[in-house]
């Protein structure tokens, strides 16, 4: 008996046979044809510097008449963005003299203004520097300090917070201009009326002749664990890197892209708006997160592209159920931070909208990008990746809070599926510029002799792990640093605020885990200076004024005395374990309850919050 071999079974049975031997294929294949276009296109960026700002001139050109940003209930053209800032850089040339090279720090929510006055800054060849819009007194004149602005432009509603810092700003010769057409306060200057006064014709590019790929482009602040905000420099390098994640994506240039995050945070403005100027789509710009507007948002302006964090969705899926839930056109997410049952429940509900999660730091030199759609990871290892950046996951000591090192002295890399930090080298591809005025921060993010003599890796501070799959999941952030609400809030900054009170002795701020929430949120252990109360309404209104709301600590417990030796770290780690369940602590436990003040923290409430009954 003979066997008759067809070759056409053997054509159909290779993909198959493929398939089942990694089901992601085609994705991965689909990914390295991404990669090479890209690494071709930001070859050719480096090789002839072309910016962003070239980019969105080159789409000015291509089709002025596109929606370029549409805002409440205005839209402007790609075209009329062009000349709005024009005006806005000839009114900052003529009224503030700026010069290439210099820094400009913009103090200024989501509107149309920080995309004109991040545009005319581009155009004169100047460097934004993003205030975070929630930071006050200390902080504010921190972040504008460390970055060497000599100017500063604020929003009209923000001019109380400029007030409270301005006989500092002036004693510096800061130049203070704020978005009003009128401002009769000393040493704040109005530029409205200066701006429209102004012609919209083109400027010279030899304005900003010198500007190249190295150079500066914006400043973004990252939290840390010094406390204070730190200006991570972004140079134009990381700037298209940043960008080409909606290309990633699959972002078209038909799309309309939905932008509620914070434009002074990389997620918002590189992602988001350089992203879009890359891909030559057209912005729907909202000011805040509105979870109740969110579809309706949606739906009017036709949106087919959104950005997210993971708090974000799971707002969305608490809202109330709507028949008309999938009553939109919504084909992509892209963001960080969702958690699994989130990322189910969300595509259950809202229909089926393709989620691209991804990982990265704002100031880091690697990143990961989940093409391959598996629930919950925030990545996917791809070999050419490997090759253009060498990252590991490394073996982490959580109590002392550290690297474990073998009897070499070299750093030790964890197995598939166990968790370690990521560290990525430093290198001429994947360089890390670190923090602008800030040599200590820049160093303490820098790993020496991780698996050789003399090499250097950047530390994520990030604990993840990687599957036989190949898929990377986040699993925690280490440090004095936590997150909550899309926010990274600096312990040390926090406890330093807490000690100006007068019946604090000692301090101690860390972050602890909510059933159902995503990050962690603040709590603060307290030592009470002798024959003193705690007084809730007091410091409620300490923390009121002084830190914004996401950096408040929901809970304060306060006890006898605070242990500060050598295993500081193990003691903060073993308070956060301990958590804020008044059935397990019998130290007295205080609950904020919202714009009402710290109240006792009792079971009832410990249950409700438990129990999602109760939102935080």
């Amino acid at each position: 008996m003979s066997v008759h071999f067809n070759p056409s079974n053997s054509e159909t049975l290779l993909p198959l046979m493929i398939y089942f031997r990694n089901p992601y294929f085609l994705k991965d294949l689909s990914y390295t044809f991404l990669s090479i276009y890209v690494g071709i296109r930001l070859s050719r960026i480096k090789k002839k510097f072309y910016s962003i700002l070239d980019r969105f001139l080159d789409k000015v050109a291509e089709h002025p008449h596109k929606k370029f940003i549409v805002y409440e209930e205005s839209s402007y053209t790609y075209s009329q963005a062009d000349r709005e800032s024009n005006k806005v850089a000839r009114a900052l040339l003529t009224h503030a003299h700026l010069k290439e090279g210099d820094t400009v720090a913009l103090f200024l929510g989501n509107e149309p203004w920080f995309v004109w006055i991040w545009l005319a800054l581009s155009k004169l060849g100047c460097t934004a520097s993003f205030l975070n819009v929630n930071i006050r007194s200390k902080s504010l004149l921190h972040c504008f300090s460390c970055c060497e602005a000599k100017v500063l432009i604020a929003g009209a509603d923000l001019q109380g917070a400029i007030e409270e810092v301005l006989p500092t700003l002036k004693q510096q010769g800061i130049r203070v201009f704020i978005l009003r057409e009128h401002c009769h306060v000393d040493g704040i200057e109005s530029l409205s009326d200066k701006i429209q006064m102004e012609s919209d014709e083109p400027l010279s590019r030899q304005l900003r002749a010198s500007i190249n790929i190295k150079s500066p482009a914006v400043y973004i602040y990252t939290s840390g664990t010094t406390g204070l905000p730190k200006a991570a420099v972004i140079n134009h390098e990381k700037v298209w890197i940043r960008a080409f994640g909606m290309t990633f994506a699959g972002v078209r240039s038909d799309d309309i892209v939905y932008i509620y995050l914070p434009l002074y945070h990389t997620a918002g403005f590189l992602l988001g708006l350089y992203g879009a100027i890359e891909r030559g789509t057209t912005v729907v710009l909202r000011s805040k997160f509105s979870a109740s507007n969110f579809w309706n948002d949606c739906r009017k302006y036709n949106v087919t592209v959104i950005q997210y964090i993971g708090e974000v969705m799971r707002y969305l899926c608490n809202t109330l159920k709507r028949d008309n839930d999938k009553d939109h056109k919504v084909r992509l997410a892209i963001g960080n931070g969702i958690r699994e049952d989130t990322w189910v429940e969300f595509l259950e509900r809202f229909g089926n909208i393709c989620i691209r999660e991804c990982y990265g730091a704002t100031e880091g030199n690697v990143g990961f990008f989940n093409y391959g759609g598996k629930i919950g990871a925030v990545g996917r290892e791809h070999f050419l990746y490997k090759m253009a950046c060498k990252y590991a996951l490394i073996r982490f000591d959580t109590e002392k809070e550290e690297p474990v090192r073998d009897s070499r002295g070299f750093c030790i890399e964890v197995p598939r599926g166990e968790t370690g930090l990521l560290v990525a080298k430093i290198g001429k591809r994947t360089p890390f510029s670190g923090y602008a005025k800030d040599k200590q921060q820049t160093d303490k993010k820098k790993l020496r002799d991780v698996f050789e003599k003399g090499d250097m890796y950047f530390n994520s501070g990030d604990l993840l792990k990687i599957t036989d799959e190949g898929f990377i999941f986040f699993q925690d952030r280490i440090g004095d640093t936590f997150r909550w609400k899309g926010e990274n809030v600096a312990t040390t900054e926090v406890a330093d605020h807490l000690l100006t009170v007068d019946f604090i002795e000692e301090a101690k701020v860390y972050g602890v885990k909510v059933p159902g929430h995503e990050g962690r949120i603040g709590m603060a252990a307290l030592k009470l200076k002798e024959n003193m109360d705690f007084d809730g309404k007091a410091f409620y209104q300490h923390v009121k004024n002084y830190l914004p709301s996401y950096a408040r600590p929901r809970f304060v417990r306060i006890q006898d005395a605070l242990v500060v030796t050598s295993t500081f770290k193990q003691m903060k780690v073993k308070l956060a374990e301990e958590g804020f369940n008044p059935a397990l602590i019998k130290d007295p436990l205080f609950y904020l309850e919202d714009n009402k003040g710290y109240i006792p923290m009792t079971q009832e409430l410990f249950n409700c919050i438990a129990e999602g009954r109760l939102r935080l």
